[in-house]
């Protein structure tokens, strides 16, 4: 017996938008609301709808009492779920990301919407207890000029704009959270935004410290689907005032926002890998634009991106006297990596390290403090090279580096096969050497300099989260750095060359980043603390550093890309594909008259391939370059030519990245 299905009788029309893959479907489409789902039916819910003869999920935008369709409307299937997860605010985000990067709209859904887990929705909710803030202690934030006025802004519920340089020693978790705190007791919401697990447990602990955990938030990819959902549905309903998380809780429904919190944006984890390939400080003060909600990005170092919102007066800086910084910093020498075999001693030679790095480390463990030693890379012998004509020693499979593990054959780095001989593929020579020297190698060679000193390595995937206050020689990789009890009493960045002398247009900005979030954690000059950089000391990267300068090297930094044309100082697409495919877009996009076809290139065939290529298939990549304010009608150019060829189906997809961080 057929059922007769009846309309709703209250605007029966659903506008909705489905989740499919192919950019010339990023649209809305009507159906028809069946009468026993009306009540569950509304705007925000996930929703199945049947698309040319598959069923798809869906959500809902609106309801309407008519259509603009001509024809036949097919019946909404069914409501998933009366949860309205798709709220106007982040409706509007959705839409602000997909203009700013050329992306779909079911493609930043896909990045701001956790998915569903029913037996979650159906858990019984409790109300939150009242928030109770007491008096916020703001006399550490006295330190830097003007975060009074900036704290004040934020507890009258102002839109004040800040970019904070943190001082060497700064526990900028405790800052930020008095920051939380102070919005969290004027009744508005808290988004905080972190590069890793470790920053998120951080500043989750100061935040609790302060508030109590019942309305506090932690939201990571290490929670597991069913438990970040838990906790999304919290913040949704309003249980969970401060909401704490790495790059994807950016999309976090924060009820009410009232302060957006990032920290250290110059992590290359806070960019997006999925299309469109947002990056989290950009789409964080999208929506602080947006909701008109203070912003506040911090960190000891500082990005050209940052300092370009500082110089066009959208923010303004939070910093510190020259005095005050001066009295909090270390000691910084650097130590040029050329001469040094003469002045060495046997353990020096033993180590890498000139006699001078030997003897702070000396001097700090013989204070009873730990000595922190900075490698650029993990492993043991991350890359080889001809002993004789100092060729890179590459795999006979896919051309990969060859690595050298602690124990066994080479292998390369790529496709992981082992290569039991070795031979120069362009003198023949047998011997090689190394490239450069892994921490596992390092705190091997710093064993046999300092024999009875306890070695401990963190990095990869065995960091060490803190070590105590007693001699001990704390091998680390950039980022995974210990948190000391009370400070190391010395730092040995080693193999500055293989940081700043990188394929990358970032590689200085980065390198000083690495270096300062070490030396922040020495003690100050007074109390002995030493920081040893092996580079050659004219660098203005080093210079940087010794003179502890961050904000001038972001200066210096903006203006270096702006004479080349580089972002933040312009726009840039970067479009990589098939070459016909490549061609193919641009031809077909209506590009604004200023733009500036810079290409085609070939990619390596180590980088990361579109979606739907094999490694073997050769990438071309074509930039196109636009000044700052004809960035959006770029991006809608291509995302209306990616959408034609789409439809056409006739050339393979390409990949289209607005300013990626990595563009050479």
């Amino acid at each position: 017996m057929t059922t007769i299905r009846q309309a709703a009788e209250h605007e029966p029309i659903a506008r909705v938008l489905p989740m499919l893959t192919v950019p010339h479907l990023d649209r809305e489409f009507d159906y028809l609301v069946p009468a026993d789902c009306s009540d569950d039916a509304q705007p925000g819910v996930r929703v199945r709808v049947r698309f040319r003869g598959r069923l798809v999920d869906a959500y809902l935008l609106e309801r309407r009492s008519q259509t603009d369709h001509v024809g036949q409307l097919g019946w909404l299937d069914r409501v998933v779920s009366a949860e309205p997860v798709l709220t106007p605010d982040i409706r509007r985000l959705t839409d602000a990301v997909v203009a700013r990067y050329a992306g779909t709209r079911p493609d930043v859904l896909r990045l701001a919407l956790p998915p569903r887990h029913a037996r979650v929705e159906k858990e019984p909710v409790s109300a939150p207890p009242p928030l109770t803030v007491g008096p916020v202690d703001r006399t550490a934030w006295d330190a830097y000029a003007r975060a009074g006025q900036f704290l004040t802004a934020i507890e009258e519920g102002r839109a004040a704009r800040a970019v904070w340089q943190a001082l060497p020693g700064e526990r900028w978790a405790d800052r930020l959270a008095e920051a939380a705190a102070i919005a969290a007791g004027a009744g508005r919401g808290v988004l905080a935004i972190l590069p890793d697990q470790r920053d998120v447990d951080a500043l989750h602990a100061a935040v609790v410290a302060l508030l109590g955990d019942d309305r506090v938030a932690a939201l990571s990819a290490g929670l597991g689907p069913t438990q970040r959902y838990r906790r999304w549905l919290s913040v949704l309903r309003g249980g969970a005032r401060v909401v704490i998380g790495t790059r994807s809780a950016v999309f976090a429904p924060v009820c009410d926002l009232g302060l957006v919190l990032v920290w250290d944006d110059g992590d290359d984890s806070l960019a997006e890998p999925r299309a469109p390939y947002p990056h989290a400080r950009e789409v964080a003060m999208l929506r602080a634009h947006q909701l008109r909600c203070a912003a506040l990005i911090g960190g000891y170092a500082r990005t050209a991106e940052a300092q370009a919102l500082v110089r066009s007066g959208w923010a303004h800086d939070l910093v510190a006297t020259r005095a005050t910084v001066r009295a909090a910093a270390p000691r910084v020498v650097a130590l040029d990596d050329d001469g040094f075999e003469q002045e060495r001693d046997p353990a020096a030679r033993t180590a890498r390290l000139p006699s001078m790095a030997l003897r702070a480390a000396r001097s700090a463990l013989d204070g009873g403090r730990p000595v922190l030693v900075q490698v650029p890379r993990r492993g043991y012998v991350p890359a080889l090279a001809c002993a004789r004509c100092r060729a890179i020693a590459r795999c006979r499979h896919c051309t990969g580096p060859l690595s050298l593990p602690e124990r066994g054959a080479a292998v390369c780095r790529w496709c992981g096969r082992d290569e039991p001989q070795l031979r120069c593929g362009r003198c023949g020579s047998e011997s090689v050497r190394a490239v450069v020297v892994g921490a596992r190698r390092t705190a091997e060679e710093l064993g046999r300099a300092f024999p009875g000193t306890q070695v401990i390595t963190s990095g990869g995937d065995a960091m060490v989260a803190a070590v105590p206050d007693r001699p001990a020689l704390v091998v680390a990789t950039p980022g995974a750095e210990p948190v000391p009890e009370a400070g190391y009493g010395a730092a040995l960045l080693l193999d500055g060359w293989a940081l700043l002398g990188r394929q990358d247009l970032r590689a200085a900005e980065d390198t000083l980043r690495r270096w300062m979030a070490a030396a922040a954690q020495v003690r100050p000059r007074s109390d002995g603390g030493v920081v040893a950089v092996i580079a050659e000391a004219a660098i203005p990267t080093v210079q940087s550093l010794i003179r502890w300068d961050p904000v001038g090297h972001a200066d210096l930094e903006l203006d270096a890309r702006a004479e080349v044309g580089l972002p933040p100082a312009v726009h840039i697409a970067a479009v990589d594909g098939p070459y016909d495919a490549v061609t193919a877009l641009l031809a077909t996009a209506e590009l604004p008259e200023d733009a500036e076809p810079l290409g085609p290139v070939d990619l390596p065939i180590g980088a990361r391939r579109p979606p739907g290529m094999t490694a073997q298939q050769p990438v071309s990549r074509m930039l196109v370059r636009v000044p700052r304010q004809r960035g959006l009608a770029l991006a809608a150019a291509l995302r209306r030519a990616t959408g034609v060829l789409s439809a056409r189906h006739d050339t393979d997809p390409s990949r289209v990245q607005i300013d990626p961080l990595h563009i050479g």
